[in-house]
């Protein structure tokens, strides 16, 4: 995979997002409060909310326009909804953060 730098762990809250413009669109990188990192599109699957700007709680964030659960592990909608984003791999070497841009490219084809 080609993987491609977009900062340091430090760079993020835990708890929190930063986001990321692609080829492909906006990536959301979030940060759980035991340090584990995940990227998903940025838009919530029911009508689009910023997800970067949601409530991260566990491996799961909460989109701050209708309160949709979505699991950072999987991308899809929990609970009673239904939806999922795409989820991006995402590697931390040290401090440094690196996403596979190419499966953002695989999965939009």
């Amino acid at each position: 995979m080609n993987w491609v730098s977009i900062g340091s762990l430090s760079d993020i809250p835990r708890r929190g997002a930063r986001c990321v413009d692609t080829p492909e669109g906006k990536i959301a990188i979030f940060r759980t409060a035991d340090d584990q990192v995940y990227a998903i599109d940025d838009h919530c699957p029911h009508k689009g909310g910023p997800l970067s700007q949601g409530i991260v709680h566990g491996t799961a964030v909460t989109c701050p326009l209708h309160s949709w659960v979505i699991s950072l592990e999987t991308g899809k909608a929990l609970g009673a909804d239904e939806g999922a984003v795409r989820t991006i791999p995402v590697r931390v070497e040290g401090e440094r953060l690196f996403i596979a841009l190419e499966a953002l490219a695989s999965r939009a084809a």
